[in-house]
């Protein structure tokens, strides 16, 4: 090779093979592969950053911006780069899709694992009902007191010491096989009273940070590795080095002739471009394909290949299914679909109208039984009508009070999410590896464009600088 090649860099302004006594060759083939693998190391870096950051959008106003958008390609869009009224910034990848996410995530796993009675049976209608008449009970007193109160606060006034202590104790003695009675009803009618689709996606589209949390805990160590194979960019910086280094010596410098001759014909075509134009390339290329061999290496194949079509054989997180599996349904049992969720959709969700009036039912029924003989006379003091309000508020009061009851015994909570953390956990692990496997991939699959995109300028960013830094 021939040292008195310059290579120049600042602009020409310092030459590196007088500097550290080295050919173009050698400063190539050392300095391009550190470079190319900083490219893929910060390349996967921040790509892995953008899935998740940030959680709401960031950005400011830019003047003119919102007159173009509408002209804008509608791939561009739907980037989460813009927001209304000319507002230019960015959000995470996964949080900007926080519904479509949370939708995907439901219909490859939470819907896989079992149907709204499934999840209602592992927290046990049972205990849920005893867990009601228990906390409930201190509160009978007193919400029979509001109700009187509230209706007909003069018939209450009335009502001598002894007769209501006789109402309170028997609302009091009912009230468990009043609550099982009820839970009952609701466990053989959970299908119509409980979309667990709507319930998660609308809980996950509300709560960013959450989706970005269960996400990236599924997948962390692969997210991980996504980071650290960066580092290929080296081995394809050796290959950009030395493509690089056959256009530089093939080319005569001056008086000096070129190292290796070429036939006219090949010299025409490896020369199409300058050589600063492919060291962009280069870069560019090794920012693309340091993505899409980690993505590759993670999800695919989601079963055993041979190793000629694929080295790894099989899929990253295809391997590690036990374990996220458990991490998941972990996620899902504590944090997804837990008894204050379910409670809050069941009372306050679509259908709570037809929760509230069954619970109603119940409660209307054993009222109208244990005041018996009373009921005549009730009826004629207060009225028809005043007396069903009574019935009614009874129902619409334990409805509306049962929830805080419920998620405010911490344990009772805990136990509950245990149950559906076991339950999660048995059937992801049963899943066939390619569901399982479409589940973290489904997350990262329809932006990868843009990872590589992203990829592929910074790559060029990279070489730009190298270019600065030591010459063409």
């Amino acid at each position: 090779m021939n040292a008195g090649i310059e290579a120049a860099g600042f602009f020409g302004l310092l030459d590196w093979e007088k500097t550290t006594g080295l050919s173009k060759f050698w400063v190539d083939m050392i300095t391009i592969p550190i470079f190319s693998a900083m490219a893929g190391l910060i390349t996967n870096w921040t790509g892995v950053i953008m899935l998740f950051a940030p959680v709401r959008f960031t950005g400011f106003y830019v003047p003119g911006l919102k007159t173009i958008f509408p002209l804008l390609p509608r791939k561009v869009q739907i980037l989460p780069t813009f927001a209304p009224g000319g507002i230019l910034g960015f959000q995470g990848f996964i949080p900007a899709r926080s519904e479509k996410m949370a939708s995907l995530m439901v219909d490859n796993a939470v819907a896989k694992i079992g149907t709204a009675k499934d999840f209602f049976d592992q927290m046990d209608p049972r205990k849920i009902s005893a867990q009601v008449a228990l906390v409930a009970l201190p509160n009978v007193r007193s919400m029979v007191d509001s109700i009187m109160v509230t209706e007909h606060p003069r018939l209450w006034a009335d009502m001598p010491p002894r007769a209501r202590e006789a109402v309170y104790s028997r609302v009091e003695a009912e009230l468990p096989a009043i609550t099982d009675r009820a839970f009952d009803f609701i466990g053989e009618n959970i299908d119509q009273l409980l979309d667990v689709k709507l319930m998660v996606v609308g809980y996950l589209r509300r709560r960013p940070e959450l989706l970005k949390d269960v996400i990236y805990g599924l997948g962390a160590p692969e997210l991980r590795f996504m980071i650290r194979s960066g580092v290929l960019g080296f081995p394809f910086g050796v290959i950009v080095a030395l493509w690089l280094s056959l256009l530089h010596y093939s080319t005569a410098h001056g008086d000096t002739p070129a190292v290796i001759s070429l036939p006219g014909w090949l010299y025409q075509i490896l020369h199409f471009l300058p050589a600063w134009a492919w060291v962009l390339a280069g870069g560019a290329m090794v920012g693309v394909l340091v993505n899409i061999i980690a993505i590759k290496v993670v999800f695919e194949p989601a079963v055993p290949r041979p190793r000629y079509r694929y080295p790894w054989r099989v899929a990253k997180f295809a391997k590690r299914q036990y374990q996220a599996a458990a991490d998941l349904g972990h996620a899902i049992g504590y944090q997804i679909v837990t008894l204050d969720v379910v409670t809050e959709q069941l009372l306050e969700g679509p259908s709570g109208d037809k929760t509230r009036a069954v619970i109603a039912h119940f409660l209307e029924a054993e009222i109208d039984r244990i005041l018996g003989p009373l009921r005549s006379v009730t009826r004629l003091a207060i009225g028809p009508r005043h007396f069903d309000a009574i019935q009614a508020s009874a129902g619409a009061s334990l409805a509306t009070e049962m929830k805080p009851w419920l998620v405010e015994d911490v344990e009772f909570s805990q136990t509950t999410a245990a149950s559906v953390d076991r339950l999660a956990t048995e059937k992801l692990r049963e899943l066939p590896p390619e569901e399982f496997v479409e589940m973290l991939y489904t997350a990262i699959e329809q932006d990868a464009w843009l990872l590589y995109l992203h990829g592929g300028v910074l790559g060029a960013f990279i070489g730009a600088l190298h270019l600065l830094i030591f010459g063409a």
